[in-house]
Parts: structure tokens; C-alpha cells; sequence
């Protein structure tokens, strides 16, 4: 099997921000497009690093180089491939991730058949994903509101002083709309609950990680009270994550850049359902090619908030789908997306 990577800048429709980097606001984003040739058969995978898990492009150019001479030559010996990237590259899911949705890409062309049917799911249990409305400026969110007048679910990101004018802003263009909120680490244990009695006030139908990973005093009043579902994201990596979330949270969101790919996620799901909690599944700002290996595991999830792809204005693939929120799991072997051409 014969490992490459290429670079690729995306850009957003708007510029994007959240409340843990407000200082950091996004037009477009680097990505790693990675791909696995076997016998003229061509996997993609998608590597989207985060800093805030101290991972690179370059870090992750490291994996894909040293992994090159760890593929072996059996396209279907997927685990005992991702055993060995995992023994030597801990820390780079990212780039890990890539090359597992490369792997399962490049096995579903060569059998035939798309990923979802080699895991055994059903596509048409596949939630509708929400879409994302970033921390900008009112009139600015305003607009956001309008133009995503087609997604019947809207994900507001929040943590920040103007929080209810936020939501107020939301409910004037998306009265009756089905909300959830990403405090992304934005709020703390001071002020949490009264936060989320303000969540709901406004028909929120869920909070994702209100405060900072280890600031849970707080949380455990929220629950008690019964005001609005926890969901964890930030405070949940990767599988280890999961049982010591389950205390404080009611769920948790899985992304495949964060934990390590389809295989990864895979046990997070199950571990989490072990626990009673629900499952999110969740992106960055991606390309389709993410956004298509996350999707394959939707009919598992109970929300998923897989809109990395219809936020950007030039998005390279194309297949998955996204529009009226409605995810496309198609009949197309391996990831179920194509290239872009002209």
C-alpha cells in the first residue's frame, strides 16, 4: 500500500468563532487530504488538527511519513495497522484518524460496498445534524439565522458576556426552532447553573461543555436539578475519557479528529452506551471527506452536529450530503464521497 498526503486550504462562508479562542477568529483552515493506493484503488482519509490538543500540520506530516513504512501490504489488516500508528503516535489522533478512514475508504471500494454496510448499520436511523451558528456580531448572527433558514436545527455557540442577547437574536429570525448550545469551556462552576436556567428559558435542548475540563462542582448542581442535559466534549478525548465523564455528564461527543478515527469511535460509542449515556457525534471545520467517515457511524448516534462541509464556500468532495440537515449515507463504496472537478 502506497501513503501520500497533500495540504489543502478551505475557506469559510463566514468567519467562524468560539468562545475558547474568541481571540482567534477563522476565515479558513489547513487540512491534511491523506490517501492509501492499493492496486489502483485509491482510499482518502482526512486529518483536521487541533491545537488545543497540540497537534500540527507538521506533526501530523510526521505521522503520515512514518507511517508510510508501517502500512504493510494487506489493505484488510486494519486494526493491526492502527495498533502500531497507536504504540508510536499517542498523542497525533488527527493524523491517525485519517489514515483509519483512509483504510476503511480504500477496503469499502474494494469489496464494493459502502462503510455503513460493512459495519452492519442502518442509514435510514441516521439523526438530522444540527448547524452551526458562531460567536459574531449580532446583526451579523442575525443573517447567519436567515441564510440557514433550511436547517430545522440550529447548534449556537455561546460562553461569551452577550450570551442572551445572543439567543434573543437567535429566536428573532428562529422562533420555534430546536435549539442546542456550545459553551465550548466559555462559562464556569459560578455560574453554570444560572447560565443553563437561561439556556432553557430560551427552548435549549441541550448544553455542550458549559465549563472546563476538572470544573465540575457545578455540573453535579445542574444534574441534580434536572435543568438541561450535559453533554462533554472537550472534557472527553478519546475512549479513557468516557467512564470518567459519565459522573458528571449526560452524554458526550465523539470526533474522529479528537479520538482517533472510525475504530476509536467505535468503542466510545459502545462504552458510553454501557454507562447509559448518549452519543453526539461531532466535527471540525472539515471537508466532506471528514465529515462522510463520521457520518458512516450517525445511525449509532443520538444527535450528530456533522456540518464542517456546509460551512465552507469550496469544499473539494462532494456525496455526503447536508442539505435540509438531512445526511446523506449513500450506496457509493467505501466513505461514499468524490472529487470535485473544474
Amino acid at each position: 500500500m502506497n501513503l501520500s498526503w497533500q495540504r489543502r486550504e478551505v475557506h469559510l462562508r463566514h468567519p467562524f468563532n468560539i468562545a475558547r479562542t474568541q481571540r482567534d477568529t477563522v476565515t479558513s483552515r489547513q487540512v491534511l487530504l491523506a490517501s492509501i493506493e492499493h492496486r489502483g484503488v485509491v482510499g482518502w482519509g482526512e486529518s483536521a488538527p487541533s491545537s488545543y490538543y497540540g497537534q500540527s500540520l507538521e506533526s501530523g506530516e510526521k505521522v503520515f511519513e512514518a507511517a508510510a513504512g508501517l502500512l504493510g501490504s494487506d489493505p484488510f489488516a486494519i486494526v493491526p495497522v492502527l495498533e502500531r500508528l497507536w504504540e508510536r503516535f499517542e498523542a497525533e489522533s488527527a493524523a491517525i484518524a485519517a489514515i483509519d478512514a483512509a483504510l476503511h475508504d480504500l477496503v469499502g471500494k474494494l469489496l464494493g460496498v459502502p462503510v455503513w454496510k460493512l459495519l452492519g448499520l442502518d442509514p435510514a436511523r441516521t439523526p438530522l445534524t444540527s448547524f452551526t451558528i458562531g460567536i459574531d456580531d449580532l446583526e451579523v448572527i442575525e443573517r447567519k439565522v436567515a441564510e440557514a433558514a433550511e436547517y430545522p436545527l440550529l447548534k449556537i455557540k455561546v460562553g461569551t458576556p452577550r450570551d442572551e442577547q445572543v439567543l434573543q437574536a437567535i429566536r428573532r429570525g428562529a422562533p420555534d426552532k430546536p435549539l442546542r448550545v456550545d459553551a465550548n469551556c466559555g462559562w464556569t462552576s459560578a455560574n453554570v447553573m444560572e447560565m443553563c436556567r437561561l439556556m432553557v428559558r430560551y427552548g435549549v435542548e441541550f448544553v455542550e461543555q458549559p465549563t472546563a475540563p476538572g470544573d465540575y462542582q457545578g455540573l453535579a448542581e445542574v444534574r441534580r436539578a434536572g435543568i438541561t442535559p450535559l453533554i462533554a466534549d472537550e472534557s472527553c478525548v478519546g475512549y479513557r475519557d468516557v467512564l470518567a465523564c459519565a459522573p458528571h455528564f449526560d452524554g458526550i461527543n465523539i470526533k474522529l479528529s479528537k479520538c482517533g478515527g472510525i475504530r476509536r469511535a467505535l468503542q466510545m460509542i459502545h462504552t458510553a452506551r454501557s454507562a447509559g449515556m448518549k452519543v453526539m457525534l461531532g466535527c471540525m471545520v472539515e471537508t466532506s471527506v471528514g465529515i462522510a467517515a463520521a457520518a458512516q457511524l450517525a445511525p449509532l448516534a443520538d444527535y450528530i452536529d456533522l456540518d464542517g462541509h456546509l460551512l465552507l464556500a469550496d469544499d473539494p468532495f462532494e456525496g455526503i450530503g447536508g442539505q435540509q440537515g438531512r445526511i446523506t449515507l449513500n450506496d457509493r463504496p467505501g466513505l461514499g464521497v468524490i472529487e470535485r472537478r473544474g
